[in-house]
């Protein structure tokens, strides 16, 4: 009899989604599937709006990194007028996005997923989270909180306020950096370094003991990899050029526009989930399917560009013993990577005397009824593609947002722990263990999903799995209040 295991919610993520495991009538595992159960629809109500005011609305779509979509649409804008912002204000952008990618990857890391690799997968679930890690680990997690506190400190100095600013406009940035702001971040800059030292020394020696294992083959899976790199090859989270990379590290496109994107991407949909799945058009759905984000960063580039970082780097890319990383769990080790890289990078752009002066916008009519935007969020590429009319208002309006691009991966990831954790197949009245529910919503984890780009729910989140026969009937519940 077919049935299907549910897991609804998943917990400690942005947003809302369950999981399904569909088991046919021999027991079976026939699918993992991560359903997203809550509809954006920012493209619809975006429709009628000046392009002008993109940056604005569109940072609404997330409250956890609303600059990405801040910068997104503020490059989308620079195509439209079909200017160049002045080297300040990009270097002041860049800064910005590194504030921003330093905060995410300290929430994702110390608050959200740093129980599934600190703690244990056995752990009792009330236990395996910020709560558990700070009884357990009251110096990382105390680091932790604080390094998030840096990248969002550097954000409002910056930009006016750390949640939803409007400081990032179509031809530039609205003011110059300040030496208020320069002298508090070279003043917080040595405790922030001191942080991501001791998380990437602490995460190692759990690589290289208990969890070794993890590390190689949890969520391992062949896939396409796709990042911007700058001129040379190296990691660029702002300007730069499309590089995509098979699982073997032959490039398979490099310098590609983002404006190749409409003839490059194509999104499948399903009935059973909001969010799309992007892919490669010229590999079809199933070859086609490309993963973004930190891992797919450090996978595309010839090396980060400053020192530290790129030690971080070579060691990241020595401990998989492969061409590439293809494991899912090394995303974790990727944002701690990239972590350094953001501090080093914004060490090197506060001490640029440049960014406390000269222009800081272009200013221009419209001159293009049509533009795509590209920038690096932290968990993956950003498209932004806007058609206007004479007039400057959005008659089109479509968003390629990372997790999209990522959720065919999520849900291999999802099949691949459910085969190794169930002892298939499986009839009625299985026990479910706590450690299966453990490493299938932190196979999802390791991708740090943005799911409805605006909620994030706090405090306790019930969990139920429940197993059913084909005609509807309980065979197995189990809940977590």
């Amino acid at each position: 009899m077919a049935r299907t295991i549910t897991i609804d919610p998943v917990t400690r993520l942005e947003g809302h989604a369950r999981i399904t495991l569909q088991v046919d009538d021999r027991g079976a595992l026939v699918a993992a599937r991560f359903h997203v159960t809550e509809l954006r629809g920012f493209e619809t109500f975006c429709e009628g709006r000046p392009f002008s005011e993109m940056p604005m609305l569109t940072a609404r779509i997330c409250g956890i990194c609303p600059v990405s979509h801040q910068l997104c649409a503020a490059r989308t804008g620079d195509k439209l007028l079909a200017v160049q912002p002045p080297a300040t204000a990009r270097g002041l952008r860049q800064l910005l996005n590194l504030a921003q990618i330093c905060q995410s990857h300290a929430l994702s890391f110390f608050y959200l997923s740093s129980a599934d690799v600190l703690l244990g997968w056995t752990d009792d679930p009330d236990r395996r989270g910020i709560f558990g890690l700070i009884a357990a680990d009251p110096e990382l997690a105390r680091a932790g909180i604080r390094l998030r506190q840096f990248g969002q400190g550097v954000i409002e100095r910056l930009a006016g306020r750390r949640i939803h600013p409007s400081w990032v406009v179509p031809g530039g940035v609205r003011s110059a950096l300040t030496p208020a702001t320069r002298a508090w971040i070279l003043e917080h800059l040595p405790e922030a370094r001191r942080t991501a030292a001791l998380a990437l020394e602490r995460f190692k020696a759990l690589l290289d003991g208990r969890l070794q294992r993890d590390a190689r083959r949890f969520g391992d899976l062949p896939s396409l990899f796709m990042a911007l790199v700058a001129a040379d090859g190296s990691w660029a989270c702002s300007d730069g050029a499309l590089r995509i990379v098979d699982s073997q590290g032959v490039i398979v496109a490099d310098r590609l526009s983002e404006d190749a994107m409409p003839s490059m991407i194509d999104e499948a949909v399903e009935p059973w989930t909001y969010l799309r799945f992007p892919y490669l058009r010229a590999r079809g759905r199933i070859d086609g399917h490309y993963r973004v984000g930190p891992l797919a960063r450090l996978n595309v580039c010839s090396g980060i560009g400053t020192p530290w970082a790129d030690r971080e780097w070579r060691e990241f890319r020595q401990r998989a013993g492969a061409p590439v990383v293809t494991s899912s769990f090394a995303y974790h080790h990727a944002r701690l990577v990239e972590i350094v890289a953001c501090l080093e990078g914004i060490a090197r752009l506060v001490d640029d005397d440049s960014l406390c002066q000269g222009r800081v916008r272009a200013r221009a009519a419209l001159n293009a009824n049509e533009a795509i935007g590209v920038s690096e969020a932290p968990r993956g590429t950003l498209f932004h593609h806007y058609v206007v009319d004479d007039d400057g208002l959005i008659t089109r309006i479509n968003l390629i947002i990372a997790t999209g691009q990522n959720n065919r991966a999520m849900n291999l990831a999802l099949e691949a722990v459910a085969r190794e954790e169930l002892p298939w197949p499986i009839g009625p009245g299985v026990e479910l263990p706590a450690q299966l529910l453990n490493r299938l919503e932190a196979a999802i984890r390791c991708y740090d999903p943005c799911l409805s780009c605006s909620t994030h729910a706090a405090g306790a989140m019930a969990l139920q799995v429940q197993l059913r026969g084909a005609d509807g009937q309980v065979w197995a519940d189990d809940r977590r209040p």
